[in-house]
């Protein structure tokens, strides 16, 4: 499919090839492929995306307006500000508030016709105080902790509630939990947590459930329920880790070199002198930095770390990477290949999202909720049909 580029609504008027060094491109279609993949694989549930944290870093508006474009019904963000900007691009979308209710913010949720997630008993009674003195019928979602620890009403809690809710109307749309360890296929909290949400959607006969996130999707049918929350499998990352990725990747990040330089053996490169060249070594020095989201702890040192994609091959960082500038040991590309202003890719092209966590020791979600803070900005969006 032909692609166009559109700068994002969050580059800033500096934010150019120019003045930057980072590139972070984001592939729209490719996100409007992953959601349809897996609203495929859960048919006849329905499926849902988390666009919550500006959409993982990658752009809210352009994002939000590709998914409703691409059939998603209902949203899922973490607060008011970013239901106000999801409501925006999507007139008809149901939005949820994964941060809850509280009473002197409700007025919100009716001008934005927004649901918010009910978290604990206290803002369960704040709600119903709400429902009750605004006869409000706009819903919200009750979250039942099953053994995540975080939010959420215990599941006593829930068995107690329960019988009211059969009796009074407290609006509840949606009963969901969230699972702790759905990257680890073979944890035995999944099974704990599946049955104990399935005991608990039994006394809430007629009220849609949800449970699976990104990587519970893929534990398999017994997770999906009436609705799935899928967020960082739609940009991109593995919700299956150490295994194939089921889906497309959406972010290239590449940066300028500024500089290519030649150093000895038992010369060091950059803080802490942590990494020595064993040989007549090659450098490009690209103008990327931790400040861009290239995280630190994926430094080149003598034990090994990050990587990225020069002339065609994958360079491994050779030192600290610094606040604005990273080191590249290009000594296995062709002696006059690579040159001052030519391209290193460090996301896309060979190296994933998941591979630069990994490095780093993190999360792919991390990543790319770091990303694009200052780089130049591109939404490749599909190019309208003729």
């Amino acid at each position: 499919m032909a692609l166009v580029e559109q700068l994002s609504e969050s580059a800033t008027p500096l934010a150019d090839p120019e003045s930057t060094g980072g590139t972070l491109t984001v592939n729209l279609s490719a996100i409007d492929v992953n959601w349809r993949t897996l609203a495929r694989m859960i048919v006849p549930g329905e499926c849902a995306a988390v666009v919550k944290t500006n959409a993982y870093g990658l752009g809210l508006e352009p994002v939000t307006r590709t998914l409703a474009s691409a059939g998603c019904k209902t949203f899922f963000v973490a607060d008011l500000g970013e239901a106000r900007r999801v409501r925006a691009c999507t007139e008809e979308a149901t939005i949820y508030v994964l941060n809850g209710f509280a009473y002197e913010g409700s007025s919100a949720f009716v001008e934005l016709r927004a649901r918010p997630v009910i978290n604990s008993m206290t803002e369960l009674a704040e709600w119903d105080a709400f429902v009750a003195a605004q006869l409000w019928r706009g819903g919200a979602a009750l979250h039942v902790d099953t053994g995540m620890n975080r939010l959420g009403i215990s599941a006593a809690e829930a068995a107690a509630l329960a019988p009211r809710v059969q009796m009074e109307n407290h609006g509840i749309s949606l009963l969901m939990s969230h699972l702790a360890c759905a990257e680890i296929a073979e944890h035995p909290l999944n099974n704990v947590q599946t049955r104990l949400f399935r005991e608990i959607r039994t006394l809430y006969p007629g009220v849609p459930a949800s449970l699976a996130n990104s990587s519970g999707i893929f534990l398999g049918d017994w997770t999906h329920c009436d609705l799935v929350r899928p967020g960082a499998a739609l940009y991109g990352v593995n919700p299956t880790p150490g295994n194939p990725n089921p889906m497309r990747g959406v972010v290239q990040l590449t940066a300028r070199i500024l500089q290519v330089r030649e150093i000895g053996p038992g010369e060091t490169v950059g803080y802490g002198a942590l990494w020595t060249a064993k040989r007549p070594t090659r450098l490009a020095v690209a103008a990327l930095g931790y400040a861009d989201g290239l995280m630190r702890s994926g430094s080149g040192t003598d034990r090994g770390g990050g990587a990225a994609m020069v002339a065609g091959k994958r360079c491994p960082f050779a030192g600290r990477i610094s606040m604005d500038l990273v080191c590249i040991d290009i000594t296995e590309t062709p002696q006059g290949e690579v040159r001052r202003g030519d391209i290193a890719t460090f996301i896309g092209r060979g190296v994933t999202i998941d591979d630069v966590a990994n490095a780093a020791g993190t999360i792919g979600y991390e990543i790319l909720t770091r990303l694009g803070r200052r780089s130049h900005v591109i939404h490749r969006v599909p190019e309208p049909a003729a």
